[in-house]
């Protein structure tokens, strides 16, 4: 596990170099790794972390696709686009299509992802955009979708994987907590063996090392 006090000194460092933007700048992780054979692609990452202090204002859309029943419960969890499952053929259109795949995570009901490879996996899954099937709760699952980061290796090569974990407005014990759940999901995933290094770096930033 990283040390705590190491990563908020990092983030000291961040913060204090982040100069003035006129957009509000994410925070990234990035580990880089050694003996591992990304060409393989069983050793490739690709892992959905929750961050437990959230994402600072970068959450993205999330849609919905379901019966009824479900629809109704993902519109009282503020889901910010409901598809029942009759609609699902008519976002096969061109503009609705790439307008799902370029602002949305879907989000769809188990029976319905038959239907929904049907009609739309050949434009989503090339982009890796098909939607996760929904697990128990669905309110539980948008909220947790919000959360979430994806922490993927970067190409078939090369021994680098990066993921946002916060804002410049977001205080630095909570960007530290976020840090260090990804950091555990790699670690666990991978091996600690593995993590040759750990860098933190503002949008704009230069990288700051961790460990």
């Amino acid at each position: 596990m990283m040390d705590k006090k190491k990563i908020q000194e990092a983030l000291a460092k961040v913060f204090e170099d982040k100069g003035k933007r006129k957009f509000k700048q994410s925070v990234e992780l990035i580990v880089n790794f050694r003996g591992i054979d990304f060409s393989k692609t069983e050793h490739r990452l690709n892992l959905d972390v929750a961050l437990p202090k959230g994402k600072g204002g970068k959450e993205p859309k999330v849609a919905v696709i379901a019966e009824e029943a479900m629809a109704n419960q993902a519109k009282n969890a503020k889901a910010d686009l409901i598809i029942l499952s009759q609609e699902i053929s008519a976002y096969g259109a061109p503009d609705k299509i790439k307008n799902l795949a370029d602002n949305y995570v879907l989000l769809a009901q188990p029976n319905l992802m038959g239907l929904v490879a049907k009609s739309l996996g050949q434009y989503l899954g090339p982009r890796g955009k098909l939607p996760r099937p929904v697990v128990g709760n669905v309110t539980e699952m948008i909220e947790r979708t919000r959360r979430s980061v994806k922490m993927a290796s970067k190409g078939k090569y090369l021994p680098v994987a990066q993921a946002l974990v916060g804002t410049e407005e977001m205080k630095p014990e909570d960007i530290g907590e976020n840090i260090e759940a990804v950091y555990d999901a790699v670690k666990n995933k991978t091996g600690e063996h593995t993590i040759k290094s750990v860098y933190i770096k503002m949008t704009m930033g230069a990288p700051i090392r961790v460990e």
